[in-house]
């Protein structure tokens, strides 16, 4: 079963900072979840350059930063000063409590990017931030982001989500990673695609329930994200954001 999400979605509009807020969950009608098992929330966030968005706290969030161009600044408590671009991700696995803040500076280029919410399993786990460059990717072939902490990916979250990425030339057909017993949620972040029929063009998102296989095609060179999610894993929604 596919769902395409409705397009009205909320918008925090802070000027320089902007976030478009996509909840998988509210692509089924009628559903009473916001987020759908323990991918919680994603972000499509803007910061113009020259921005600062102060230093704040987070808490049982697992809190992905995927940013396909430009450059997010990041500085935190544990006095990291780290650099996430199109070659490095960074994963706040907030626990307890972890503070941070983000900026671009005035050089830097506008930004566009994503940030991903993962419910933990459980509550009050212990503040780990993980950086770290991402292997290279390849026109129309999944690329993993992350996995879940036991499935050996070198990045990881504390729940059963997995996220993957695609760069797709125009009319290639690809096949969506799949698994027994988990669903797929994705996002056309550029471009244009096709699913069972369904056009998904920039920033729309879709969730594919139950479904043994399935396809996209793309209609012009895009950029498409993909999370696998276990709807049944255990879950906390104490989070900040991931309630």
């Amino acid at each position: 079963m596919l769902y395409k999400s409705a397009t009205q979605n909320r918008v925090i509009d802070q000027g320089k900072f902007k976030i478009v807020v996509h909840n998988p969950g509210f692509a089924i009608p009628d559903y009473d979840d916001r987020g759908y098992g323990p991918l919680a929330t994603i972000g499509e966030s803007f910061m113009a350059p020259d921005t600062w968005i102060r230093m704040h706290p987070h808490n049982n969030d697992e809190i992905i930063s995927w940013v396909p161009e430009g450059v997010m600044r990041h500085y935190d408590s544990d006095n990291n000063t780290l650099i996430t671009d199109k070659d490095h991700i960074m994963i706040m696995n907030a626990g307890t409590e972890f503070w941070h803040e983000e900026r671009t500076l005035a050089k830097d280029p506008p930004l566009r990017m994503l940030q991903i919410f993962v419910r933990p399993h459980t509550i009050n786990l212990k503040p780990i931030i993980q950086h770290g460059e991402m292997e290279k990717w390849v026109h129309n072939k999944w690329r993993k982001v992350f996995g879940g902490e036991n499935s050996g990916s070198a990045f990881y979250v504390r729940n059963d989500v997995m996220m993957y990425d695609l760069r797709v030339q125009a009319n290639e057909r690809v096949a969506f990673p799949m698994q027994n017993g988990y669903d797929v949620y994705f996002m056309a972040y550029t471009g244009e695609i096709k699913v069972n029929r369904q056009i998904f063009k920039q920033s729309e998102t879709g969730l594919l329930v139950n479904e043994i296989s399935a396809n996209l095609i793309a209609n012009i060179d895009s950029l498409i994200v993909a999370f696998l999610i276990n709807p049944k894993a255990k879950i906390t929604k104490a989070g900040t954001i991931g309630r």
